[in-house]
């Protein structure tokens, strides 16, 4: 496919300790294409959005959006869609969990005209990852398996943050989830888009955080996501 722009959706909430990091990261990675910014603030209560605008006024690339309440990851992101108007969208989480380095092997598979969806596995190995909770990976790879039991897909990480679309394919499913139950249900729902689609995992770095250090999942997320697996697998189709 023809790419001209990127559209980076970041969500936000309350990330004041790593956004500048994040934002130099997004902003310095090397790409041939433009890049389209979007940040959407979920109505943080630290400084977080006061770092957004800081950056918006000052860099055209940039577009910051605030909620008028905290509603979640998927909320913002949903946002986030509703703006985009470039041919790729990636989704990139407002932490230090995930590599903005790793944009040109995400993409690739877009390039090569091969994939219209493209994740980004933290279990396929070839990759720095970091050694945190136990309990933690096999909660994502239980979801994993549940929801490639559920879309017939043989993903290797369903909960990864790095999700790569087409713009016109994205732009064109209904999300309705409002926290982390964004990612199963736009799992089963790419599994079921009528046509079939073209979807590729590419390895990628991670480097997870500790609950002291900010990590807002946990295990109610993990009950959630379950009933988002068998909810949009089974009922909503």
């Amino acid at each position: 496919m023809k790419i001209r722009t990127i559209s980076i959706i970041i969500p936000c909430y309350n990330e004041a300790d790593t956004l500048d990091k994040v934002l130099s990261a997004v902003l310095n990675v090397q790409l041939p294409y433009t890049k389209e910014i979007i940040i959407i603030d979920d109505c943080s209560t630290d400084s977080s959005f006061e770092i957004i605008e800081s950056y918006s006024k000052d860099i055209p690339e940039i577009t910051a959006y605030r909620q008028d309440k905290n509603m979640g990851k998927g909320a913002a992101i949903r946002t986030g869609i509703s703006h985009v108007t470039g041919d790729i969208v990636i989704i990139q989480d407002a932490d230090l969990e995930y590599d903005p380095e790793e944009y040109p092997s995400l993409i690739k598979p877009f390039e090569d005209g091969v994939a219209d969806v493209v994740y980004g596995s933290r279990f396929k190995g070839a990759h720095a990852e970091r050694i945190l909770y136990f309990w933690h990976s096999m909660g994502n790879k239980f979801l994993t398996l549940l929801s490639n039991i559920m879309t017939n897909l043989n993903l290797t990480d369903m909960e990864t943050c790095y999700k790569v679309f087409r713009s016109d394919i994205i732009q064109n499913i209904s999300i309705t989830e409002n926290r982390f139950g964004f990612e199963p249900e736009i799992t089963a729902k790419i599994a079921a888009y009528k046509p079939r689609l073209r979807i590729y995992e590419v390895g990628i770095s991670y480097y997870g955080r500790t609950y002291e250090e900010g990590k807002k999942i946990d295990w109610k997320d993990g009950m959630a996501a379950i009933w988002c697996i068998l909810k949009y697998n089974l009922w909503a189709r």
